[in-house]
């Protein structure tokens, strides 16, 4: 097994698009950090969709859930002009593999847009090349397709249908005894898969909610970050390693000096025994009145709670855990939409020498996309496991 940084514990080591939205062949290699560059139209913000995509799957949604959002149905995921087959169908491919216990493990899956959402087909194939898993949709007119995964040697395998609109390998577990040889290489391949896939947590901070006063139960941070003042608080006072660092980050980001961040009471509670809100400040050391998180500006709030991200992980983050994994053999990926949108080039050089420190160290890894890759790639620089792409070239 190959060394990606996370010991043991299984991580998705490549990224593939086929025939989705703008990309028609993309086989994108994934480092502990890896940054998409490139024009606006070039595809970055989709490379973030398929793998998020792929995560939701794995956790168990449909297809419906997954991709009927999409403003113009799931049709929208397929390129402009692409040509149905001779039945009337169109649709896209997506696939990753997975390194980990069980080896390099190559998922594809093949999506039918049109005429109706369903899997057209998907394969799971473990190291030595071979398939543990293939479905096929072989009966339109029936919502299942055909499943047929190993159970021995050659042409040893077992038979029976599944939803069209699930991802098979996440249903293994619940299928497969694991009872034979062959048996328990399909489950420790979809094992090493799924939770791989589950363990991401998609962020893109928005100012104009970050501004108000929240619960100060509400710890967990979400991937609109609306919740920063309540998550400031709770890293303050459980974690001073981590705030400090915090601490430093932040002050070389801000253009005032920054002594303190903290998190006061707002209001009081409504009912005795609960929790009121609060709101985070800003002290600068100078003797005067802390600043209101609300009077920061859009940039740097973005920079603050990006910073929080990189600095935290699984227990500060609200992220679905794989529970009947030990969190030991999981590592949070962090997809990152515009990590540099609305920054400085103070704020975007320290974020992005933040981000390839925490990468090399394995606390997380992460998946983002910069508008500005010059000055990404000057502040990465040469760190171990970080890699800047660039979509347009």
């Amino acid at each position: 097994m190959v060394d990606n940084g996370a010991g043991r514990r299984p991580v998705v080591t490549e990224l593939r698009l086929s025939a989705f939205r703008a990309h028609r062949g993309l086989r994108l290699p994934l480092e502990p950090l890896t940054l998409l560059a490139g024009a606006s139209g070039s595809g970055k913000s989709t490379v973030l969709e398929a793998y998020e995509a792929l995560a939701r799957l794995a956790g168990g949604e449909s297809l419906g859930e997954v991709f009927g959002g999409a403003r113009g149905g799931p049709s929208a995921y397929v390129p402009r002009g692409a040509v149905p087959d001779g039945q009337g169908r169109r649709g896209f491919r997506l696939g990753c593999t997975v390194d980990g216990p069980a080896g390099p493990v190559r998922l594809d899956l093949a999506v039918q847009a049109e005429p109706e959402l369903r899997v057209a087909g998907e394969r799971l194939t473990g190291a030595d090349g071979r398939a543990l898993l293939a479905t096929a949709l072989r009966d339109p007119a029936r919502r299942v397709v055909r499943a047929e995964w190993r159970t021995g040697g050659v042409g040893q395998v077992a038979r029976a249908p599944l939803p069209d609109d699930r991802l098979a390998t996440a249903l293994l577990p619940l299928r497969v005894a694991g009872a034979t040889e062959g048996q328990r290489q399909v489950l420790a391949a979809a094992e090493q898969v799924v939770p791989a896939l589950r363990s991401s947590f998609a962020c893109d901070p928005r100012p104009e909610a970050m501004r108000e006063p929240v619960a100060a139960v509400d710890g967990l941070l979400r991937g609109g970050c609306d919740n920063l003042a309540a998550v400031l608080g709770r890293t303050r006072t459980e974690c001073r390693t981590r705030y400090a660092v915090l601490l430093d980050t932040v002050r070389a980001g801000f253009a005032r000096p920054v002594a303190e961040l903290l998190a006061e009471p707002a209001a009081e509670p409504a009912v005795r025994g609960r929790a009121g809100l609060v709101r985070a400040l800003v002290e600068h050391g100078d003797g005067l009145e802390p600043t209101p998180l609300d009077r920061l500006g859009d940039g740097e709030l973005r920079y603050l709670a990006l910073a929080l991200v990189l600095l935290t992980g699984p227990g500060v983050l609200q992220v679905d855990p794989v529970r009947e994994v030990p969190a030991a053999r999981q590592a949070l990926v962090v997809l990152a939409d515009g990590l540099d949108r609305g920054l400085d080039a103070r704020q975007r050089r320290a974020l992005a020498g933040l981000a390839a420190r925490m990468c090399e160290r394995g606390h997380i890894r992460l998946l983002g996309t910069v508008c500005d890759g010059e000055a990404a790639g000057a502040a990465v620089g040469e760190a171990a496991g970080a890699r800047l792409v660039d979509l347009g070239a």
